[in-house]
């Protein structure tokens, strides 16, 4: 269950990170990180940390894709963590 909780913690801090870095980056007109990897973090369980980031840093609030797609992966990540801790605590 330690495991799970720090996964998804440290996925969540990734994904904020990953949002304050590409809008840093952003507005330095440097090589910016590529919208793929942003969703993959998010597909992986770090879908709250992503938005977080878009709604702390004003990034990707534009993008009707990530403006309701974001939603849509964090509703699948608390889903997908509430089955997984169910199998966990299930007798």
């Amino acid at each position: 269950m330690y495991i799970l909780i720090s996964y998804i913690f440290l996925l969540n801090l990734i994904g904020l990170l990953l949002m304050s870095s590409d809008k840093k980056r952003a507005q330095k007109g440097k090589w910016r990180i590529p919208e793929r990897r942003l969703w993959f973090v998010g597909i992986l369980g770090g879908g709250i940390g992503l938005y977080w980031g878009m709604k702390t840093y004003h990034h990707k609030t534009k993008h009707i894709s990530f403006k309701f797609g974001m939603p849509v992966i964090i509703v699948l990540n608390v889903i997908t963590y509430g089955y997984v801790i169910y199998l966990l605590v299930k007798p």
